[in-house]
């Protein structure tokens, strides 16, 4: 009885070893993907912020050239 409850016990414990293995290998996974999509945000908000910029100075301009247009014919 008792060299069965060790047994068990045994197995028990190599399951949980096995287990813990197993979950270390996906947290550095994830540990690993979690720091690659932060830098792909990181690269995608520089992107954002950069066509933002230009898409504000694309505006002033059409804005600039609006404002010619209305302010009447140029005479020459």
């Amino acid at each position: 009885m008792l060299e069965a409850s060790l047994s068990q016990l045994e197995q028990l414990v190599s399951d949980l070893v096995q287990q813990n293995q197993d979950l270390l290998g996906t947290n550095e996974s994830l540990k690993a993907e979690l720091a690659r999509v932060k830098d792909e945000n990181d690269s995608l908000q520089l992107n954002l912020m950069e066509q933002e910029e230009k898409h504000g100075a694309t505006a002033a301009r059409i804005q600039a050239l609006v404002e010619r247009v209305s302010a009447g014919p140029v005479s020459a």
